[in-house]
């Protein structure tokens, strides 16, 4: 237990300076930074989604400047082409008048990759996009390249702007750990932005972790045990999602096309355990099952009409399906 409890405080000791250097260039967005750092800390993608102008390039930019990893991004535009991400093979002339051909790697090579405005790439770029999210891997001309692992996807979003856009699909939602919303900044917030932005040099992260930190807290948490009654309160969750399901709550019958799938329990299973690590603990509680509850699941519920005509969101059937599942004991 020894050994647990000082990776344990090892793994807080690097989160807090994570979030110590990010906050030197975002104000405020604390629970959206806690929650792009557990996406990032449990190995998964995550989508970050925002108005124009709140920070989400500049959020992704300080998590990767807080890291010593390779770092690339890519602005997505309808004229896009998977091989302008993926790579292409080109053909070099080497000695002799010989010609080989060779494999120049695109801007998925690297280990934090920020996908900008995902939502402008065309389906094509979009499935080679899922390729490397799904499998870690990229195929050109036939041949599978692997990625170098970590390997993270932090895609930004607008919610609004829909002219020359292309609606991620379900299959691709799913491969993301996380959907993190980014709302307005309080007046405060504005005020220190105001100040921040407009008088001197802004602030710069500096490096507090390295690609082997990363892997490791990582691999922690995949070994961070969960009791069976914890596992089934997740179960619990999930199920409750499903229109179909004979005990599902009013609100999912009445709102709910299509529910979460496994996988969006491995998500919050896998984002309870590092919710637990960052409060110090080796073990999941239920309240960090509900904690991650929305950004597990709020991509994955897809809504009815009726949903939409009565403006109520995927946040809103979870929250009321967090207070109906009641975990045993209770």
């Amino acid at each position: 237990m020894s050994d647990a409890n000082t990776d344990t405080q090892r793994f807080q000791e690097v989160a807090r300076s994570l979030r110590d250097e990010i906050g030197r260039v975002i104000v405020g967005h604390d629970r959206a930074v806690h929650h792009v750092l557990i996406s990032l800390l449990a190995g998964g993608h995550c989508l970050i989604e925002g108005v124009p102008g709140l920070g989400k390039t500049m959020l992704v930019k300080a998590i990767a400047a807080a890291l010593d990893l390779k770092y690339s991004r890519v602005q997505f535009t309808p004229d896009l082409m998977p091989a302008d991400i993926t790579g292409t093979t080109i053909i070099r002339e080497s000695g002799g008048g010989r010609h080989d051909f060779e494999f120049e790697p695109g801007p998925l090579f690297a280990n934090i990759v920020l996908a900008d405005e995902i939502n402008r790439a065309t389906p094509k770029t979009q499935a080679a996009l899922l390729e490397a999210m799904a499998e870690r891997t990229v195929t050109v001309a036939g041949e599978s390249h692997a990625l170098q692992a970590p390997f993270c996807v932090l895609a930004t979003q607008n919610p609004i702007e829909m002219a020359g856009t292309y609606p991620l699909p379900e299959a691709q939602l799913d491969r993301f750990l996380f959907k993190v919303l980014i709302g307005y900044p309080s007046g405060d917030e504005l005020e220190e932005i105001l100040g921040r932005t407009t008088a001197g040099e802004e602030q710069a992260p500096r490096q507090v972790a390295e690609g082997s930190d990363v892997e490791g807290m990582i691999r922690l948490a995949r070994e961070v045990p969960i009791a069976p009654h914890v596992t089934r309160y997740a179960v619990a969750l999930t199920k409750a999602t499903h229109p179909d399901n004979p005990e599902a709550p009013t609100i999912t019958t009445s709102y709910v096309r299509y529910g979460a799938s496994p996988r969006g329990a491995q998500a919050l299973v896998l984002a309870a355990k590092v919710a637990a690590l960052l409060t110090g603990r080796f073990n999941v509680s239920y309240e960090d099952i509900r904690e991650v509850l929305p950004p597990a699941l709020r991509h994955r519920l897809v809504l009815n009409f009726e949903a939409e005509a009565e403006a109520i969101d995927a946040d809103a059937v979870l929250e009321e399906i967090a207070m109906g599942v009641r975990p045993e004991g209770a």
